[in-house]
């Protein structure tokens, strides 16, 4: 339902007449009327004077929303016609880009309208002697006056946060621009790089990425448990997509990413997030490096279907050098371990004892101890897996070791499904 100024069946007309003469007269002094709102005003939301330009912008919004009120009054003009003018979206603009609050933006609004309670409605009295026919005129004005003020309020605050979502947009894009001429190891001004990311680059650098297959799970927090974990309150975060999240960590020492290290940080990880951690590096190219290695331990991951929270590429590392191509894996580990690289309970029981007879040296006790059997049963797998292998485990023990870690770590991605095929 529209709302004029005036408009009621309970006024005169004579009284419709007088007020939009009164506020032609008004219009004539806005300038006056503007510079005593600016006062007003400022008493109560300060921030509107905080700088010159500042201060100029809120006078001209005091101004133009005066003239346009006053213009609808003295034309009879709905309400509903009523939009925002130029200043006023300026000033909202303008006090989004000094980092106030909507509401402190907003309190401008409150404020010019008791201004107008107070000030414009009293002049009023001076051509309506009658008490309750003012009454009548001045509930009228208050109620269009609200209209206005509620309609110009929720334009602006619109184009605040329209201009925060354009500030936020910038602050993004300049900071993926300077992550990918990091990531390119471009020349860049390393201390601009760190004012655009809030982010040091000259200490250690421990890059982190964190993945799910959910859109509802929060990775910002995922990333700054990480980051608290290493020690940092404020790490830098890159969105990767609404799946995925970059992160580093600035330290003056380097953190320890060893399972041990880590095993804490598993406890605070939603169980449907996966996290890969590169190995930490000095400065920009540390950056760059340890962010390469968490990258490429999201592979290794994802390949191998491992369900443990946090990973470390220090674990994965050797099976990363060596499954660039899994075909050539796939071939090296048929050739190293003969019929022990196929699927299989039995296969995988042994593998695993031979496995854990290299990891400790040759130490049958220690091996037990790891798989959590007796020494005999080691020192049987140990002898059926020589006896698939085709040869001794101490023949080409190196490339016995390294085959075995593939299968560890990829399984079933590395394994043939039946003797002989590769």
């Amino acid at each position: 339902m529209g709302v004029r100024a005036g408009e009621s069946v309970d006024l005169p007309e004579w009284v419709v007449i007088e007020l939009r003469r009164t506020a032609a007269e008004l219009l004539g002094n806005v300038s006056s009327y503007a510079d005593d709102m600016l006062d007003y005003i400022v008493e109560g939301v300060p921030e509107a004077s905080a700088d010159d330009d500042l201060r100029g912008l809120t006078l001209g919004s005091c101004s133009s929303n005066l003239e346009a009120a006053l213009s609808m009054v003295r034309h009879g003009i709905d309400v509903s016609a009523a939009t925002a003018p130029v200043t006023a979206l300026e000033h909202a603009r303008a006090m989004a880009a000094r980092g106030y609050s909507v509401d402190v933006m907003l309190r401008f609004y409150r404020i010019g309208h008791a201004y107008f309670s107070e000030r414009i409605l009293t002049r009023v009295t001076d051509f309506v002697p009658d008490p309750a026919l003012a009454l009548a005129v001045v509930a009228n004005l208050q109620r269009y006056a609200f209209a206005y003020v509620d309609r110009i309020s929720s334009e602006v605050a619109a184009e605040y946060v329209a201009e925060l979502d354009r500030m936020q947009n910038r602050v993004r894009a300049a900071r993926t621009d300077a992550v990918r001429g990091l990531m390119a190891g471009d020349r860049i001004d390393l201390g601009r790089a760190e004012r655009t990311l809030s982010h040091r680059l000259t200490g250690w650098q421990t890059a982190f990425v964190c993945w799910t297959d959910r859109d509802d799970v929060d990775l910002a927090r995922v990333g700054t448990a990480v980051g608290g974990h290493f020690g940092s309150r404020h790490p830098l975060l890159v969105p990767d997509g609404a799946q995925a999240l970059w992160g580093w960590v600035s330290t003056t020492r380097a953190p320890d990413v060893t399972p041990e290290d880590l095993a804490p940080l598993a406890d605070q990880i939603p169980k449907m997030v996966r996290i890969s951690v590169g190995t930490p590096a000095r400065g920009a190219g540390g950056f760059r490096d340890s962010h390469a290695q968490a990258q490429r331990g999201c592979r290794i991951i994802e390949l191998s279907g491992r369900r443990a929270p946090v990973t470390s590429y220090a674990e994965l590392a050797l099976v990363d050098t060596m499954s660039g191509d899994l075909d050539l894996a796939r071939g090296f580990v048929a050739s190293e371990l003969g019929a022990l690289a196929v699927k299989g309970r039995r296969e995988e029981a042994e593998r695993r004892a031979l496995l854990a007879v290299l990891d400790a040296q040759g130490g049958l006790a220690a091996a037990a101890d790891e798989l959590g059997v007796h020494r005999n049963t080691v020192l049987q797998r140990t002898r059926r897996a020589e006896q698939r292998r085709g040869r001794p485990a101490t023949d080409r023990v190196a490339e016995l070791h390294a085959a075995l870690r593939l299968v560890h770590v990829l399984g079933p991605v590395v394994l043939s499904s039946e003797p002989g095929r590769t």
